[in-house]
C-alpha cells in the first residue's frame, strides 16, 4: 500500500481503539499520554517505519501542527476558569506562571552553560523551551469543569495557560543573544516590545473579542433567536481571530486565545449572576430541546459556553493524541546517554520544585500544594512548538542537535513520569481536599 493509505489505516485503528477503550483506559493508573507515546514508538523508523518525521527538515509542520494544538487547549483551559479575575486563586497562578517560570529559566540555562558549555544564548532558549509547563499533556491535573473550585488545580491550570505565552519573551531574548532577533541597545526593544506590548496587547485583544463576541452572540440568540447551532464555527472563528490579530499586532496569540476564551466565560458567568442561578438551575435542561435551551433568557450563556468547551475538548484530544505520537517517532536510544539524562532529575527534583517554593513564598498556600505544585510541572506539546519556532526561526546548526535531545528527553521522561504518578496522587489530594473542606 502507498504510505498515504497506511496512514489512513493506522489513524483510523488508532481513533477507534481510543474510542472503544476509552473508560477502560480512564480506569488505568496512568494517563492516556504514556500509550500515545507508546504508540508513537513501534510506528516510528525503530520499530515499524511507518512514521518518519525529521525534526530539522519538517519543523515548518512541526510549529504549524503544535500551534494549532496549543492554542486550542489555552482557549479550552480559559473556558474552564469560571472565577472572578480578582479571586485570590489568580495570584497563585500568576506567581507561577511568572516568577517560577523566569526562575526555573534561570537555573535551566544556567546549568546547560555550566554542563554543556553552550553560549548563554542557546542556554536561555532551552530554558524557554522547557520552563513552560504544558496545557496539553497537563489536562489530568487542571480545573475537571467550570464549577471546580480546588485551589490546586486552578493554579496548575493558569499557570500552564500563561506561561506559554509568558515564555516567549525568554525564547526571543536567547534568539537575540545568538544574532537572530533585535534586541535593541541596552536591550530596550526586548523590554518594550517583546515583554510589555506583546504580552498586555496579547491580553487586551483576546479580552476584548472574547467580550464582544460572546454578548453578541447572547444578544442575538435571546432577542432574535438568531445565531442558533453551530457553536464548533464560533469556537474556531473566535481562535482564529484572536490569534491573527494578536499576532498581526506584534502581540502573542497563545495570550490572546486563553483571554478570548477566559472573557467568553466571564460573560456567561455574569449574565448567570444577574439572573441569580445556582450551578444546579444552570445545567437542569429537563424538558427543553436544544434550540430552546439556546435562546432561552436564563440558560442560553451557560449553553453556549458548555457547547463550545465541549467541541474544544474534543479538538484538544486530537491534537495531544497527534502530537505525543509524533514524539513517541522521534525517540531514539541514542538519547539515552548520560549527556542528555542529567537534566531529566536536575529539572523535575531540584529545579521545577525550587522555583515553586520561592515563587510561592509568603502566598498562603500549603506545603502539601507547593509539593503537588512542584512536581506536576508537566512539559509536552508548548515545549515541541518552541523548538519548532527556535529551529525555523535560525538556530545554529552546532547547538540543534543537542538542543533537539534535551527536548525530546525531557518531554518523553515527563510524560512517563507524570503520566504514571497524576491518577493516584491527585485522587489522593482529592480525598485530603474534600476531608479538610467537611472537617472545616
Amino acid at each position: 500500500m502507498e504510505p498515504s493509505v497506511v496512514w489512513f489505516v493506522v489513524a483510523g485503528m488508532l481513533f477507534i481503539g481510543v474510542a472503544l477503550a476509552g473508560s477502560a483506559i480512564a480506569r488505568w493508573p496512568l494517563t492516556t499520554a504514556v500509550l500515545y507515546l507508546a504508540v508513537g514508538v513501534l510506528l516510528g523508523p525503530r520499530v515499524a517505519g511507518l512514521l518518519h518525521v525529521d525534526v530539522v527538515a519538517d519543523a515548518s509542520a512541526l510549529e504549524r501542527v503544535t500551534e494549532l494544538a496549543v492554542i486550542v487547549s489555552l482557549f479550552t483551559a480559559g473556558l474552564k476558569l469560571r472565577v472572578p479575575l480578582l479571586d485570590p486563586r489568580w495570584f497563585i497562578a500568576v506567581r507561577l506562571a511568572v516568577a517560577s517560570m523566569a526562575i526555573t529559566v534561570a537555573l535551566v540555562a544556567t546549568a546547560v552553560v555550566a554542563v554543556l558549555g553552550l553560549p548563554w544564548g542557546v542556554g536561555i532558549i532551552v530554558g524557554a523551551i522547557l520552563a513552560p509547563t504544558d496545557p496539553v499533556l497537563a489536562s489530568d491535573v487542571q480545573v475537571e469543569h467550570p464549577f471546580d473550585r480546588n485551589r490546586l488545580r486552578f493554579a496548575l491550570t493558569g499557570e500552564a495557560s500563561l506561561n506559554d505565552g509568558t515564555a516567549f519573551p525568554f525564547l526571543m531574548l536567547g534568539l537575540g543573544l545568538l544574532g537572530l532577533h533585535e534586541l535593541g541597545g541596552g536591550f530596550w526593544r526586548w523590554v518594550a516590545i517583546d515583554v510589555l506590548w506583546a504580552t498586555t496587547a496579547g491580553l487586551a485583544v483576546g479580552g476584548g473579542l472574547g467580550t464582544a463576541v460572546g454578548k453578541f452572540v447572547l444578544y442575538l440568540r435571546r432577542t432574535h433567536r438568531e445565531a442558533i447551532g453551530l457553536d464548533d464555527f464560533l469556537a474556531l472563528g473566535l481562535i482564529a481571530l484572536a490569534y491573527g490579530i494578536a499576532v498581526a499586532c506584534h502581540a502573542y496569540g497563545f495570550l490572546a486565545v486563553f483571554a478570548a476564551g477566559l472573557a467568553l466565560r466571564r460573560v456567561e458567568h455574569e449574565a448567570s449572576l444577574r439572573t441569580r442561578q445556582s450551578q444546579a438551575e444552570l445545567t437542569k435542561t429537563a424538558g427543553l430541546s436544544e434550540d430552546e435551551i439556546a435562546v432561552h433568557p436564563d440558560k442560553a450563556p451557560a449553553y453556549m459556553a458548555q457547547a463550545v468547551l465541549a467541541f474544544n475538548e474534543q479538538l484538544e484530544r486530537i491534537g495531544e493524541i497527534a502530537i505525543v505520537v509524533v514524539v513517541g517517532a522521534l525517540l531514539s536510544p541514542a538519547l539515552l546517554t548520560w549527556h542528555i539524562l542529567w537534566l531529566i532529575p536536575l529539572l523535575f527534583v531540584v529545579i521545577r520544585p525550587l522555583s515553586v517554593v520561592v515563587g510561592l513564598a509568603g502566598a498562603g498556600v500549603t506545603r502539601r500544594e507547593i509539593w503537588l505544585s512542584g512536581w506536576f510541572g508537566v512539559r509536552g506539546v508548548g515545549s515541541v512548538y518552541y523548538l519548532a519556532f527556535a529551529i525555523v526561526h535560525g538556530l545554529p546548526a552546532p547547538f540543534r542537535d543537542q538542543v533537539v535531545s534535551l527536548t525530546l528527553t525531557v518531554i518523553a521522561a515527563s510524560i512517563l513520569m507524570h503520566g504514571v504518578t497524576v491518577t493516584p496522587l491527585m485522587a489522593r489530594w482529592g480525598e485530603v481536599a474534600t476531608a479538610s473542606a467537611k472537617g472545616g
